[in-house]
């Protein structure tokens, strides 16, 4: 297993996900405990130091699983991180409750790392809120031992990661980012990913195979890739990816059975990290995979003052680029939940005022309405 220094521990740089573990009768609620310890197990035998748990994973019940699992083994020879979950705005007033629950949950008398969770447009106004008292709180959990490093992640662009750190950035030492090589310019994540370097900002990687969308390529990309190695999976490509990014100190990977534990293992414990031209050759293949009916918005903003109903085009067709190509997913979703009932995609009232001014030429209207509809068919899913 390769390791790095992450905020001075030696930790694998493959880290365990705890989210998507093999669960009975399909029931995201009912871990099959044998099976998930075996691979705990399995993990800690081979140098897996590094477990991530959250409040909401299996819910609540990966907190319980995991403290459970790893209980038997010395407190010392590993590192374990939990979550507050304001993905939920339900649960700002609840940080010291929470915190107690989760320490019960996980039988510890401290995290080694912890995060403020799911940063994003949704959830920055409640997060700064100081009537909630989440800075001050989770500061004196530091200050007295019960959190070692205190960290956050973000599932927003450089905009939302600048704000935060805005509020919180005195008291944080690393940020968890969806970083793989599609997201690298997609999500503009290379952008965060940068400033986190520059404030020195520790990184830990997750969607690290971006929800397995990275895990098998057509074989015209393996062709491509071939010609630098042979044997190299899609999979292994992905880490080689974010092994050449020296600040990134942790990848999670999110395991739903041993077999992939394994593999993962292998693919963090053997190879070499992509040089530059092996680098730009994937950021070029997830351009080209992208590219197809992407809406090609400059952002240049001239259709804004000219939107009678005062919507944020820009930042809409950016959201439906994502969401088309992911096929759904929790992130337009979430963040169209930052914006006032009557600025949604359904808001756009067809008036074509904003394609007048639009330097592209683009079919806004006919985006948003479509938009619209592929968000009602992936709720109704």
């Amino acid at each position: 297993m390769f390791y790095k220094t992450f905020l001075g521990n030696k930790v694998s740089q493959m880290g365990m996900g705890l989210m998507r573990l093999p669960v009975i009768d399909d029931d995201n609620n009912k871990i099959d405990v044998k099976a998930a310890k075996e691979m705990v197990d399995y993990a800690y035998a081979n140098g897996i130091n590094y477990f991530d748990t959250a409040w909401g994973y299996h819910g609540g019940n990966s907190q319980k699983f995991i403290g459970e699992a790893l209980k038997e083994y010395p407190r010392e020879s590993f590192y374990l991180t939990n979550k507050f979950p304001g993905y939920d705005l339900d649960n700002m007033p609840y940080a010291e409750e929470i915190f107690e629950k989760q320490l019960e949950y996980c039988q510890v008398d401290y995290f080694d790392y912890y995060l403020i969770h799911n940063v994003c447009e949704m959830n920055m106004e409640a997060y700064l809120d100081p009537k909630f008292g989440i800075k001050e709180y989770y500061k004196k959990q530091v200050e007295n031992g019960r959190i070692k490093h205190l960290g956050f992640s973000l599932h927003g662009k450089i905009d939302v990661f600048n704000q935060f750190m805005e509020g919180y950035g005195d008291i944080m030492e690393f940020c968890q980012l969806q970083l793989n090589y599609l997201d690298w310019e997609f999500q503009e994540v290379n952008k965060t990913y940068e400033k986190c370097k520059e404030l020195g900002i520790e990184v830990v990687a997750m969607e690290i195979v971006r929800g397995g969308s990275l895990c098998t390529l057509d074989d015209k990309y393996m062709e491509q890739l071939s010609k630098f190695r042979k044997d190299e999976t899609a999979v292994t490509w992905a880490y080689r990816f974010l092994q050449s990014l020296d600040n990134v100190k942790v990848n999670l990977s999110g395991v739903s059975s041993l077999e992939q534990l394994k593999e993962n293992i292998k693919a963090f414990s053997e190879g070499e990290a992509a040089n530059q031209e092996e680098f730009d050759a994937l950021v070029g293949i997830a351009k080209d995979m992208f590219e197809p009916g992407r809406v090609k918005c400059t952002k240049c903003k001239y259709c804004i003052p000219k939107c009678p109903m005062g919507l944020d085009i820009p930042f809409l067709l950016d959201l439906y680029n994502e969401h088309k190509f992911s096929v759904g997913g929790f992130i337009a979703p979430m963040a169209l939940e930052s914006l006032d009932e009557n600025k949604q995609p359904k808001d756009c009232i067809a008036c074509g005022a904003c394609r007048q001014v639009c330097p592209q030429g683009l079919k806004i209207p006919e985006y948003l309405e479509d938009f619209d509809h592929i968000l009602e068919i992936y709720d109704q899913e």
